[in-house]
């Protein structure tokens, strides 16, 4: 199995804005339980038993807010001890100096786990902070596939059935399984997010599946490829490589980097480049487990609502239908059908469902008003 575990936990809170915000992105929100997404992320790690580490990759300007989320925990009651002993001794909280994509929060984590834990053989296995995958016993069964494949040397992806002909994934095509590990597939061609006619002519293939964003690696295969794939990433970490340790400390009883020069010096060089761009089209060795679990990245409003356990606030529906509300205020309908009401903020989101694309357009143009 995976021994160390990487979560991505930086964005902007653009796509289900006004709950989502820069400083409150959608990690930080709930669907109705008792965790937040990151909260959820944290708990799927735990499921995996990982022996190393539990590594977050945030914003520097997230740390107070990450730091709270992960304490809350560290005391909830809804944890074994053991879960929370594992958080105490073994979680760690990365702020990045400033946002470069997902490449350079992966590398920096390898070299974290290098510098302070060199004896120790690292498969990683990188995961999100607010996607949604559903059961975890599969998810768990699905991450040893994955570990075998990483051990094996190989870089794997998680590919999902797609439910839709959905613009806004990108797609994996795979092809033959391995000789030795049957149950990953080799994977052919990543593709970018495709306009509409293509992407239904993937789905009918049967052979395209959704990309995830998560990915699993021996951090040596990692530091060695990117040295190969895109070596203008790899040198600007070479200075963390050479470098001193990070310094530790402990903030809301979560330990945290305090201090690494290092780091803030790599990510004044190192371009900004999403991992599948910097790795997964350009080695050889890409790989993919066929996911069993359902997933969904929870990208807009529509998504979130499908999943959300029940609308929030007050509220009085006359002669109305298919509506959604999430609202801090009292909401009253009357005679309207498939929309979408959301108050968060001070702000107020009105939108006709199916048309959450929109919501990024509208928090341009918010922000050109100077409304924050």
């Amino acid at each position: 199995m995976f021994s160390d575990i990487i979560i991505l936990a930086g964005g902007f809170g653009e796509r289900l804005w006004p709950a989502s915000r820069p400083d409150f992105p959608k990690q930080f929100m709930t669907l109705g339980g008792h965790f937040s997404f990151l909260q959820q992320s944290v708990r799927r790690a735990l499921a995996l038993e990982p022996s190393g580490k539990i590594l977050i990759a945030t914003r520097s300007d997230l740390l107070e807010r990450m730091s709270l989320q992960c304490k809350e925990l560290l005391t909830s009651s809804l944890l074994s001890e053991t879960e929370r002993e594992k958080l105490k001794t073994d979680l760690y909280i990365i702020a990045e100096p400033e946002p470069k994509h997902t490449t350079a929060p992966v590398i920096l984590c390898c070299h974290f786990l290098d510098k302070l834990f060199p004896l120790e053989k690292h498969t990683v296995l990188v995961l999100t902070s607010d996607h949604i995958i559903e059961p975890v016993a599969k998810f768990v069964s699905d991450a040893e596939k994955a570990a075998a494949a990483a051990e094996s040397g190989f870089f794997v992806c998680f590919a999902i059935p797609p439910l839709s002909a959905s613009t806004g994934y990108g797609y994996i095509k795979t092809g033959k399984s391995d000789e030795k590990l049957d149950t990953v597939y080799q994977i052919e061609n990543f593709k970018e997010k495709p306009d509409q006619k293509t992407a239904e002519s993937y789905v009918r293939s049967g052979n395209y599946w959704w990309n995830s964003g998560m990915f699993g690696f021996t951090a040596e295969f990692l530091e060695k490829e990117l040295a190969v794939c895109s070596p203008e990433i790899s040198q600007a970490f070479e200075v963390v490589q050479k470098g001193m340790k990070p310094e530790i400390a402990v903030h809301n009883s979560v330990k945290f980097v305090s201090r690494w020069p290092e780091m803030t010096a790599a990510y004044a060089e190192t371009p900004a480049m999403p991992l599948d761009i910097s790795i997964a089209e350009k080695t050889d060795y890409a790989y993919a487990v066929r996911a069993s679990f359902s997933w969904d990245d929870v990208g807009s409003w529509d998504s979130f609502a499908e999943h959300c356990e029940n609308n929030e606030g007050e509220m009085a529906v006359v002669d109305s239908s298919g509506c959604f509300i999430y609202s801090d205020l009292p909401v009253a309908l009357c005679g309207v059908k498939d929309i979408s009401v959301i108050i968060k903020n001070g702000k107020v989101l009105v939108m006709k469902k199916g048309k959450s694309d929109c919501v990024r357009a509208v928090v341009k143009i918010m922000n050109d008003k100077g409304i924050k």
